[in-house]
């Protein structure tokens, strides 16, 4: 009752923000607001092609004009981060040497984009330029999917090492009670975070694998009786659903602790099942993750294994016994270690549309997030499955193949009306990814600028010309009584604030932000005189 009680009370604010930005303050002549602190990302899906690449097989220069279109949608939305999945299935979009080229790129595993570039620093690099974060994700025990139609090349795990792999339904897997499985996983992980240049880790809901059935619709048991008797000849004494669950902890402590020894501003996120388990909240009821997938998510945030929370709340708002806000407050609760929380929407659910995700449920959730932070605490973000939804129609009209409720196509002009509405209603203005103070304190230095008149056009131009330690740009102008915010990748150095015939700003303020979300302390300027 509790949680429900605090959700009806968000619900309720949500009418009295009317979309208002969080932390958003009243336009004044005495300083300027704070810009608004919001994580907005996207997934970008490479499995069975659902986002990127459309199909295998495109060439390297297709393949870069697919993800630039991509990248420029997100910035169009003010969305400021991508999650782009690097590793569907035991493969790479990426130059490894641990794991072979994925299928979804060339259609022949193990075959390098042609002509030659690796996809993931081309991501990093395109995403950078244009003040996106850029996180890597990915599965961490699939072996196989349904949608695959290359064989597997040499280097495949299944191959190089068939008996840590286990078929299961129409899936391979590598068996997560494997001790080999364990360390290449993490091994895997963390060769990104050394090698790119990336914001952040990220690992799917796909831990244990979600249970198939038999022809009489009873469950299948995974076949990891192999796996756990060694467990138990060396004289383990976990039961198996507790030992399943002691192999996934250790992949995820692991992937964090690594992280953070080699970099560690690099932040890791999970996105698992929505619920831990039925009863919690009361409320709820539905699949148990914590049981069927092995996945003791609430450990992984209460122990402070991840620096952001995304369960994945695919639930309208009005669904009692999955309420997207009620699992979220819930969610809010065990976040004892003050971990970013951003949860993820089934976007590609409200784009299909249907009764109970009606046009405007989507906004609705993000105004329930937002409202959570009413106290001070609570979710700072949002995420959305999967980029696919939020493309306009000439991005979208394409038929991959469907593998699940979240992944079904939506109609093209339902997706694009549902992101101008996002943009219309609660994305008009810039937002800053929130800083995450336990990676680290360290301000950024003030950047060097100056305000000029441009010599060919006469128009109004900060320039700057240092920004150490930068990731981002911020620059806030006001003229009367009214600022503006511009949030800026750290790479542009100019930007056109006023033209030729406007009079000059009243005051100009730049900072630098850290990759850690720290600013730097305000570079106050004057506007250039004519």
């Amino acid at each position: 009752m509790r949680h429900l009680l605090r959700s009806l009370t968000a619900l309720a604010f949500i009418a009295a923000m009317g979309g208002v930005a969080p932390n958003a303050a009243a336009q004044s002549p005495d300083g300027p607001p704070p810009i608004p602190r919001e994580f907005r990302g996207a997934w970008v899906a490479s499995v069975a092609n659902i986002d990127w690449p459309s199909k295998p097989g495109l060439s390297a220069w297709q393949q870069q004009a697919e993800l630039v279109a991509i990248l420029d949608r997100a910035r169009d939305l003010r969305l400021n981060a991508i999650l782009l999945q690097v590793r569907p299935a035991g493969d790479a979009l990426y130059a490894s040497t641990l794991e072979p080229w994925s299928a979804y790129l060339t259609g022949v595993e193990g075959r390098a984009p042609e002509p030659y570039y690796d996809p993931l620093a081309f991501a990093v690099q395109e995403a950078h330029a244009r003040g996106l974060e850029l996180h890597a994700w990915f599965n961490p025990y699939r072996a196989r999917h349904p949608s695959a139609t290359s064989p597997h090349a040499r280097t495949h795990l299944s191959v190089t090492h068939p008996q840590w792999v286990r078929r299961y339904g129409k899936y391979e897997w590598m068996d997560p009670g494997e001790p080999g499985v364990l360390a290449h996983s993490v091994k895997v992980a963390l060769d990104v975070v050394k090698r790119y240049d990336v914001d952040g880790i990220h690992v799917d809901d796909y831990f244990y694998p979600y249970p198939e059935t038999d022809s009489t619709k009873a469950e299948v048991p995974f076949p990891d009786s192999v796996s756990y008797a060694r467990y138990r000849a060396k004289g383990g004494t976990l039961g198996l659903s507790d030992w399943r669950r002691w192999n996934v902890d250790r992949y995820v402590q692991r992937v964090y602790v690594g992280t953070k020894r080699l970099k560690p501003w690099v932040k890791v996120g999970i996105s698992p099942f929505g619920i831990w388990r039925p009863g919690y909240p009361a409320s709820i009821q539905g699949f148990d993750s914590f049981e069927k997938l092995a996945g003791d998510s609430r450990k992984w945030l209460r122990e402070g294994w991840v620096d952001y929370f995304t369960p994945q709340l695919y639930w309208p708002i009005a669904r009692t016994a999955q309420s997207y806000p009620v699992l979220l407050d819930w969610w809010i609760g065990e976040n004892v270690k003050g971990r970013h929380m951003w949860p993820g929407h089934n976007s590609s659910r409200a784009a299909a549309g249907s009764a109970e995700w009606g046009p405007d449920e989507l906004n609705n959730q993000v105004r329930a997030t937002r409202a959570t932070t009413a106290n001070g605490q609570g979710a700072t973000g949002d995420i959305f499955f999967s980029m696919r939804s939020l493309m306009p129609v000439q991005g979208a009209a394409r038929s991959p193949q469907s593998v699940g409720v979240a992944t079904q196509p939506p109609p093209p002009a339902q997706a694009e009306a549902l992101a101008d509405k996002l943009v219309a209603e609660l994305y008009g203005e810039p937002a800053l990814v929130p800083a995450s103070p336990w990676l680290g304190a360290q301000r950024p230095p003030r950047p060097a600028a100056r305000v000029t008149r441009d010599v060919a056009s006469g128009d109004e131009v900060v320039r700057v010309m240092s920004a150490s330690g930068a990731r981002w740009i911020t620059v806030q102008v006001r003229r009367g009584n009214a600022w503006r915010s511009w949030v800026l990748p750290a790479a542009q150095r100019s930007l056109v604030i006023g033209g030729a015939d406007s009079a000059p700003a009243d005051d100009v303020v730049v900072r630098t932000v850290h990759r850690n979300g720290r600013e730097s302390m305000p570079l106050p300027l004057r506007g250039a005189p004519r």
